[in-house]
């Protein structure tokens, strides 16, 4: 029930602010005009997002690899593209478990991939920190020394978690439950270990949080000028507005917590109305782009199957 309530507190926050900074910005807002160059960039910025969906798809193969679970990694892009879209569904957990049945039906073991399903937002958490706490270095802000502390120490317990010892204690307790609850064994249900520190993936979530923040830098580029010296700025905006997009319950696909992070950061170096119509164009993109790779990976799915 509270959490229930939390939920629907944070978004109704969350579309209170959204809403009086349109409203308050809506002059200048219908003063932006996107120009051929602009267009063409946005169409660039959809292309690069859909990029960085496809490679998110092919770290989860690195992810189930990680835990002994040999995949055919353009499968499994696809099952990864097809499902993205569930994610803007009520309870904004229904692209895990298509991922889950998906993998459970190519015969991998239903611990592994329940485990990976958990591990790759846990990746991505700790790239987005990582890119923030980056960025923060070369950004010149009010942040104090008390924050800084907190991102270093929560970035510390994130890397931890993925340490061998522990992701090993969490499989043997998902084992555990699940033959618990079951009274037969396959060969798949046999329980499995991680040998080593997936640092791979979490190389490869860095990438993905590159392509995305290229995404929004670019949509930035087609609303506004852009200097140079803002480029650190903006990808240490969007990593921790799409980090708090990621963890935040009650939002859909980030959906709302993204932008209004995204406005609360930005309105003091960008002009308002820039960047609540760069945010609002982004996840028009962002949409547009998982529709894509979803369309796309069932086309390729049924010709080439």
């Amino acid at each position: 029930m509270i959490k229930k309530i939390l939920r629907w507190l944070i978004l109704g926050g969350t579309l209170f602010f959204l809403a009086k900074a349109l409203k308050d910005n809506w002059q200048g807002i219908a003063a932006i005009r996107i120009h051929a160059a602009g267009w063409a960039m946005i169409a660039i910025a959809t292309g690069v997002t859909l990029l960085g969906h496809t490679w998110a798809g092919w770290i989860w193969t690195w992810i189930l690899r990680n835990l002994n679970q040999p995949v055919p990694s353009v499968q499994f892009i696809q099952i990864y593209l097809q499902t993205n879209i569930g994610k803007y569904l009520p309870g904004n957990v229904w692209h895990y478990y298509g991922r889950i049945m998906a993998a459970k039906n190519a015969n991998v073991s239903t611990s592994a991939a329940t485990l990976s399903v958990l591990l790759e937002p846990l990746l991505m958490a700790a790239a987005a920190l990582i890119v923030a706490l980056l960025g923060s270095l070369f950004v010149k802000t009010n942040t104090n020394l008390t924050v800084h502390i907190g991102q270093i120490l929560g970035l510390f317990v994130v890397l931890c978690v993925f340490h061998p010892q522990f992701l090993n204690l969490l499989i043997r307790l998902l084992h555990r439950l699940k033959t618990k609850n079951s009274n037969r064994t396959t060969i798949s249900d046999v329980s499995f270990t991680m040998e080593r520190y997936p640092l791979q993936p979490l190389l490869g979530e860095l990438g993905f949080l590159g392509l995305r923040g290229i995404g929004f830098i670019l949509i930035f580029y087609a609303l506004s000028a852009v200097n140079s010296s803002q480029i650190p700025l903006l990808f240490t905006a969007f990593s921790f507005a799409w980090l708090l997009g990621l963890v935040v319950p009650g939002a859909p696909g980030g959906l709302g917590v993204f932008e209004a992070t995204a406005i609360a950061l930005l309105q003091n170096y960008f002009p308002t109305a820039v960047v609540i119509s760069a945010t609002g164009v982004y996840r028009l993109v962002s949409i547009l782009a998982e529709t894509l790779g979803a369309a796309l990976a069932w086309l390729d799915e049924r010709l080439f199957r």
